[in-house]
């Protein structure tokens, strides 16, 4: 490889020179020096200095299978010696995109059987606005534009997807936002329960900010309701168990489609294929990105159920699409890698075993430390909530900044973890066993006992 002609200093002050980072602070990135991540396998990565570190977060929630798989591999190898690429548009196919879209259909829903592709879970998010919308159209009701979002949502960075989410951060650098989206209340019961208020009755008042909204706007505004199953990056909000049932309810009864995010948890996260079915939900649409290579590739999709798939294919020709809508090198590299998932059993596993066993083992380990006001999972993700006081649940000053002391007592211990907020969270690939969770909770519990040695000095 060329890179290792080159110090880590020298790819540090390169990167410096030439390299805008995602999600990034660069003057505080340059004065540190950034990480040179060189090689990754199995359930770890390794960086320039030799250092190896467990990967709590997957990638970016999406290396579901772990590193280093030949198989991945050598699907993109003959993919790209067969047909490197050619575009899905002007009536032509080919036959990986079309056998993805086959094997997509029998994984998701039984109503959901169109597949439309982009190559990240932004654009497909982007595409999603866009069909929901343009559905209303199609049916005669062009004012019902209207989608409605949750405060902390994350649904991409393009102006759309920003418009769409609910970062007030990103609002902020956005200038004016999109028109047409409205943001309701995150089922967020550590912050936003009231005293003495049970989880069910907590559901119940998050999912009537939903109606709320509809009603503020009029029914007939309203497009559809989007949400993530679970909140990933705003913290790994998990609801409360009667929260997305009481949505459906209320999308049905005002007819009003329900759009679901699955870009994290789609591909066997929380223990299904899709957490829709976790959730016992009905979407009309199903974003997924992420997991559907494993991150081996660059993909992503909207599953369009057959409500909506039936008024498009019906109404002359849809004007969306992308130079890379169904890329050929990555729905190979996506068939392979659902090869895998199915015929390891991760899925299963996550539901039955390692699910269960990563919340017990954090609880286990963690759950009376004086720094954690909060222990909680669904598969496997988990957060940890930073307190300053157990009891008040009060945090620290200035917002964030115990978490990031956590997280970077814990990277330097050995495992990627990352804080949002005054949230860690943990995204781990689906390969992770017992044992994987034992030594994670133990750098957790290190980063911990740092972290307060510090804010305590």
């Amino acid at each position: 490889m060329a890179y290792k002609n080159f110090s880590t200093a020298q790819l540090q002050a390169i990167d410096n020179a030439h390299h805008l980072h995602p999600f990034t602070d660069h003057d505080e990135l340059r004065a540190a020096g950034v990480r040179v991540v060189t090689t990754a396998d199995g359930n770890y990565i390794y960086d320039s200095e030799g250092n190896r570190i467990l990967d709590g977060m997957a990638g970016l929630w999406c290396v579901n299978v772990g590193y280093g798989r030949e198989e991945l591999a050598k699907a993109a190898y003959d993919q790209m010696r067969e047909l490197a690429y050619y575009n899905t548009f002007f009536k032509t196919t080919h036959p990986a995109v079309a056998l993805l879209s086959k094997r997509i259909a029998e994984l998701a829903p039984a109503h959901i059987n169109q597949v439309f592709y982009g190559a990240s879970g932004s654009e497909s998010n982007d595409t999603a606005i866009r069909t929901v919308r343009h559905y209303w159209a199609l049916e005669g009701k062009p004012e019902k534009h209207i989608i409605i979002s949750r405060h902390d949502a994350y649904h991409g960075s393009t102006i759309a997807a920003t418009s769409m989410g609910g970062m007030g951060a990103m609002h902020s650098q956005l200038g004016p936002m999109l028109p047409g989206f409205v943001h309701v209340m995150a089922p967020y019961a550590f912050e936003l329960a009231e005293a003495d208020e049970s989880d069910e009755a907590f559901g119940l008042r998050a999912a009537q900010a939903v109606e709320n909204a509809i009603l503020q706007a009029g029914p007939e505004n309203v497009a559809a309701f989007v949400g993530e199953p679970i909140q990933g990056a705003g913290g790994v909000k998990i609801p409360p168990a009667n929260y997305w049932a009481e949505i459906q309810r209320i999308c049905n009864k005002y007819d009003v489609l329900l759009m679901v995010d699955e870009v994290i948890t789609g591909f066997g996260r929380t223990g299904t294929w899709f957490a829709c079915e976790s959730m016992g939900i009905k979407p009309d649409t199903i974003t997924v990105a992420k997991a559907i290579t494993s991150g081996y590739q660059p993909l992503s999709a909207v599953l369009v159920g057959d409500r909506i798939a039936t008024t498009l294919a019906s109404h002359g020709e849809y004007y969306h699409g992308y130079t890379y809508s169904g890329h050929p090198v990555a729905c190979a590299v996506a068939l392979a890698n659902i090869d895998i998932i199915e015929r390891e059993g991760l899925v299963e596993r996550v539901r039955e075993t390692t699910g269960p066993y990563l919340v017990s083992k954090l609880q286990e380990t963690i759950g009376d430390h004086p720094l954690v006001g909060d222990v909680r999972g669904f598969g496997l993700l988990a957060a940890i909530e930073i307190v300053k006081d157990r009891e008040t649940r009060e945090r620290f000053e200035p917002a964030g900044s115990a978490a990031a002391l956590v997280r970077d007592h814990s990277i330097n211990n050995g495992m990627m973890m990352r804080a949002v907020g005054d949230t860690m969270i943990l995204s781990p690939p689906l390969t992770w066993t017992e044992d994987t969770i034992d030594e994670a909770a133990e750098i957790v519990k290190i980063a911990l006992d740092k972290a307060q040695a510090d804010l305590t000095a």
